[in-house]
């Protein structure tokens, strides 16, 4: 594992808003006054939510203050998980998935795109929309190969449809989530060639043909 270090340039300050405030609160109250401890990572969540999708140093710190923790403890917690940001990233911050099956299925011109477009990892472009992080397996591997944009998937991509997601985004017009080829969940791409009913054919137990209903009734 790499080592992660929080970013040079820092804000003076954070403080959660009224609301997180209150999820704060919510939180804390679901451990014993002595292991609130075990909200860290909820509250470390929070903060990153609030603060552009990334951990600045002083909301570790309040984090460690509502939690009677250690700074460094905190700060522990955030080093390690790496799904807490340590520097900034752009609006649109985009995971992609450099495993075994996305490369199978072509993530390498996925990568390629981001590489052109936007730069090497890490970097956010100039008008702050995006930034790319690769990371492990993402758990869509049927509808591979796929990238992770903030909260959602974005599946079964090819560099022609990534474009044009990429396009949308900085357009700010709406997009698709999930895949971008019109595939519902993980359905083979060319369509049923199985379990195509739930029932089978007049009652009968998995997915049946009329022609083999009909082949059984003869035998009968």
């Amino acid at each position: 594992m790499t080592v992660r270090r929080l970013a040079e340039v820092q804000p003076d300050s954070f403080a959660f808003t009224p609301e997180n405030e209150a999820l704060c609160a919510k939180e804390i109250a679901k451990y014993p006054p002595d292991r609130q401890a075990s909200a860290v990572i909820a509250l470390l969540w929070l903060a990153q939510k609030q603060h552009d999708g990334w951990l600045p140093k002083p909301a570790i710190e309040n984090v460690a203050a509502k939690l009677g923790m250690a700074p460094i403890r905190v700060l522990e917690v955030a080093t390690f998980y790496t799904m807490f940001n340590l520097a900034p990233v752009g609006k649109y911050f985009i995971q992609f998935c450099g495993t075994t099956p996305c490369v199978l299925a072509g993530a390498n011109v996925i990568k390629n795109v981001l590489e052109s477009r936007i730069g090497p990892q890490g970097h956010v472009t100039a008008d702050g929309l995006f930034s790319w992080l690769e990371v492990e397996c993402l758990g869509a591997c049927c509808n591979a190969p796929m990238v992770q944009i903030n909260d959602d998937y974005y599946e079964d991509l090819t560099e022609e449809n990534f474009n044009t997601l990429l396009d949308a985004l900085a357009a700010g017009r709406p997009v698709k989530i999930g895949s971008q080829t019109g595939r519902r969940t993980s359905e083979p791409a060319g369509g049923l060639t199985s379990l195509t009913s739930l029932y089978g054919v007049n009652g009968l137990s998995g997915p049946q043909s009329e022609s083999t209903v009909l082949a059984r009734r003869d035998d009968n």
